[in-house]
């Protein structure tokens, strides 16, 4: 079965072509910027690769200039859409309404426009890539893959907020969490890895999901049962331009005292704060740099990112009375050797232990970075929302 992929951003669109059920990627590639005449567009198979800068206007555009590419003469892997029997979405926020994979009809369209809202960046262009794939791909099945399904299983205790019940119950205002297919993707793979090296049956893992969006994930025996996300995607860790965790006062105190506006309030914790807000640098990469230079702002922002890290550590260490192991994923997660090092420092008691060499082998397989005498695994696995998104997608229309 071949099966599109598609991840629709609000100003971008990440694709590949993958053949099930052997998990194998014929092509990949992503178009960014879209809306500007410098749009980049990449296009990836085993004989090509592709890098293209030029104006792609909207995802209609953008979409049908990929559909062109996997099918043309010299560089396509397929002489029609009709060899696609299924589309695959990532879908942002599925609220409460949706708990596993499902076939795109008109009424889970409708549900996606209603949670417009709650995740304001993403639903709208999610559903703008289903219904442009809808017209491209006519013939495959349309289906959609909720980054809030996996944290379902979180319990009500954890879930609910301590706010009138009926925000609960008539509302629906509770922790959803996000980044669900990378922490159910990783959290299998490391409980398949842990299998193979021990004979516990049960699993305490903690996933840390670092990039430019963070969030980490309390799993217990495969199931999420606690999540640094919440209502929306903006709590939480440090994370590029979002704040993560604010005391609700300081809101107040900016809008009645300082004289900001909501809306003013609301662009500062989403796109203007976090890293970016601590040092003028939103990309780990610059921070890293600068800090190595002498910056003191950009030192203090690491040490806080990962200080906000272990406390989370803790917090779902106990929750999940012992702990496993901790997986890095992601972006940073994967590539920030510094970052690993500062989050796992002084954390002995936890029996996390870093074994500093190890912490710098960069590699696309899944390594363990830990000492041999530290009690907890400490992981690195590369995340594949992709994979893990034709799987459920291939999955629910096979079974």
């Amino acid at each position: 079965m071949k099966i599109v992929i598609i991840n629709s951003g609000s100003s971008s669109i990440k694709y590949q072509l993958i053949h099930m059920p052997a998990n194998e990627v014929i092509c990949s590639g992503m178009i960014d910027r879209i809306g500007l005449e410098t749009s980049n567009l990449s296009y990836v198979t085993n004989n090509t690769k592709l890098e293209e800068t030029l104006p792609i206007a909207n995802h209609k555009i953008g979409l049908e200039k990929i559909a062109k590419l996997l099918m043309d003469e010299k560089v396509g892997v397929i002489k029609s859409t009709d060899e696609i029997e299924a589309v695959g979405h990532r879908v942002v926020h599925g609220g409460s309404a949706f708990s596993n994979t499902v076939i795109i009809t008109s009424e889970v369209k409708d549900k996606i426009r209603q949670l417009f809202d709650l995740a304001p960046l993403h639903n709208p262009a999610n559903l703008e890539g289903i219904n442009v794939a809808e017209k491209i791909f006519n013939s495959a099945k349309q289906v959609a893959v909720f980054d809030t399904a996996f944290h379902q299983t979180i319990p009500v205790v954890a879930h609910k907020y301590a706010l009138p019940n009926y925000l609960l119950t008539e509302n629906k205002i509770r922790v959803y969490g996000f980044h669900g297919t990378s922490h159910k993707y990783v959290s299998e793979n490391a409980i398949h890895y842990l299998k193979q090296n021990s004979k516990n049956k049960g699993s305490k893992i903690i996933t840390i999901h670092l990039g430019n969006g963070c969030s980490m994930t309390a799993i217990k025996d495969g199931k999420s049962i606690d999540h640094t996300l919440g209502f929306g995607p903006m709590n939480g860790l440090i994370m590029g331009t979002r704040s993560g965790d604010v005391d609700q006062s300081v809101i107040f105190y900016l809008v009645n005292s300082l004289g900001y506006s909501l809306e003013a309030v609301n662009t500062m914790l989403q796109k203007q704060s976090g890293m970016l807000g601590l040092t003028g640098y939103s990309d780990l990469r610059d921070i890293e740099a600068n800090a190595e230079k002498g910056n003191a702002d950009c030192q203090l922002a690491l040490d806080m990112n990962a200080y906000r890290i272990k406390k989370y550590i803790g917090s779902y260490t106990a929750v999940l009375n012992g702990l496993d192991a901790i997986v890095f994923t992601a972006g940073i997660g994967e590539n920030s050797s510094y970052i690993r090092k500062l989050v796992c420092a002084d954390m002995d008691y936890f029996g996390i232990e870093l074994d500093d060499s190890k912490n710098e082998i960069r590699s696309k397989e899944i390594r363990e970075i830990n000492t041999p005498e530290s009690k907890t695994k400490i992981l690195v696995i590369p995340t594949n929302e992709e994979i893990e998104i034709a799987n459920q997608v291939f999955e629910l229309l096979t079974n």
